[in-house]
Order: structure tokens, then C-alpha cells, then sequence
């Protein structure tokens, strides 16, 4: 991020699949996986945006988690609120064969500012 004046805001882009993923046959997975490589890719190289991390839960639910909508999460700092619309855009517009990527997956953000302890407290005994 280059401009200082304004600081960037913290957005955690929370991403699912969904069941139309789990109904594709064995052989088609792999262009569903290409796409979400090429949405990853265009987060980390756009202007605006400081991937911190990315963090996927798959080691430990694997199917369709019925108690939580979300897969995978992308934690980064982004230059303003139409670069984070940007990121979620890319799930309407990545395609996979004759559809798009929202067919086989979903995003939301939310998006604050970096936690930071307020001065005055931060040197306490």
C-alpha cells in the first residue's frame, strides 16, 4: 500500500464452495480447481490489495460442512472499498468451461481495520 494518509482496510474475504462442486463428476474437478487457482493469482497481483495470508480448512472438514459456509479465508489488507468489491467480483467473472466461477463457489467480506491496542493502555504494568 503506498498511500499512508488513509490506512488500509482489514478485509477478511471468507470463500465456500458449493454443492454444485460436490455434484461435478471426478473428471471436472480439476477445471473447478484451475479456476480458483486464477481467482488466488489476480487477488495476490491486484493494485490495492496485501494478501497476509490465506488459511484453508479442508484438513479437517471435508465434504460440504453443513455448520459453517466457508472453506477457505484470505486475510488481507486493501486500499479502499471498491478494490474489496473488485476481489468478490472475480467469483462473477473467472470463468470454468461455459460458467463462471459463482457457479461452483462463493464469497463474502468483511472487512474493519487492524486490531491495535489504544496508546494509553498499551504499557500497562
Amino acid at each position: 500500500m503506498s498511500d499512508t494518509s488513509t490506512p488500509p482496510l482489514r478485509v477478511l474475504f471468507c470463500c465456500g464452495v458449493t454443492q454444485n462442486f460436490f455434484d461435478l463428476p471426478r473428471e471436472r474437478i480439476g477445471e473447478v480447481w484451475q479456476a480458483y487457482g486464477k481467482m488466488l493469482a489476480a487477488v495476490e497481483s491486484m493494485a490495492g490489495v496485501e494478501v497476509l495470508g490465506i488459511m484453508d480448512d479442508d484438513r479437517l472438514t471435508v465434504g460440504h460442512a453443513d455448520n459453517s459456509p466457508w472453506t477457505f479465508y484470505i486475510m488481507a489488507d486493501v486500499r479502499d472499498f471498491d478494490t474489496a468489491a473488485a476481489v468478490c467480483n472475480l467469483y462473477r467473472t473467472t470463468p470454468v468451461g461455459e460458467y463462471n466461477l459463482w457457479r461452483y463457489g462463493k464469497i463474502e467480506a468483511r472487512v474493519g481495520r487492524a486490531l491495535q491496542v489504544p496508546p494509553q493502555h498499551a504499557n500497562l504494568p
